[in-house]
């Protein structure tokens, strides 16, 4: 409910956004407001979960750690880079991991907020906000069904996100080894 909220508060004629500002823009009709409207609305809903499990991993840091470090004379910015981040990527990474493959698969907000458009003149096909998932769709239920070509990119799709879900995972395994 909340993308349909956002898409139209990013309409061109009767918007939030352009009736609070006295602005004229088509958010939704260009290429690069659309992508940057999408940003914007994934950084809103995104937020909060990521501000919580963040929050909840400093505060899981030892103040000990920062604290021996200061008195071994890292500054506070060493301190942050050398002591706190490495051990806040420990507990994130898997949330890193995870928000990569939803935003991958982000198929609600392209299709509730600009159905993967704008389309250019000569290629209807691919819009400037499509995703591979969007674009997948248009494939398998669009005018002429692909089923076959939508099922192999649906395939490349696994792929890409468990290749990488494995590589962060691995890497992360390391990291969990290393500040254990």
């Amino acid at each position: 409910a909340m993308l349909l909220v956002w898409r139209d508060m990013f309409n061109k004629d009767f918007g939030l956004i352009n009736n609070l500002f006295g602005w004229h823009i088509d958010w939704l009709g260009q290429p690069t407001t659309a992508r940057m409207s999408l940003i914007l609305v994934n950084l809103w809903l995104g937020f909060p979960y990521m501000f919580l499990v963040a929050t909840g991993a400093l505060q899981a840091i030892p103040k000990e750690l920062t604290e021996a470090s200061s008195i071994d004379g890292a500054t506070p910015w060493q301190g942050f880079r050398r002591v706190t981040l490495p051990l806040l990527l420990v507990a994130l990474t898997p949330l890193l991991i995870s928000s990569f493959a939803y935003n991958f698969n982000n198929f609600n907000a392209i299709k509730l907020v600009t159905d993967g458009g704008p389309y250019a003149i000569d290629n209807a096909t691919v819009g400037a906000t499509d995703l591979l998932i969007s674009y997948t769709y248009r494939l398998a239920f669009g005018g002429i069904a692909q089923l076959g070509f939508a099922a192999a990119v649906s395939v490349i799709i696994f792929t890409l996100v468990a290749v990488m879900s494995i590589i962060g995972f691995r890497r992360s395994r390391s990291l969990e080894e290393v500040y254990s």
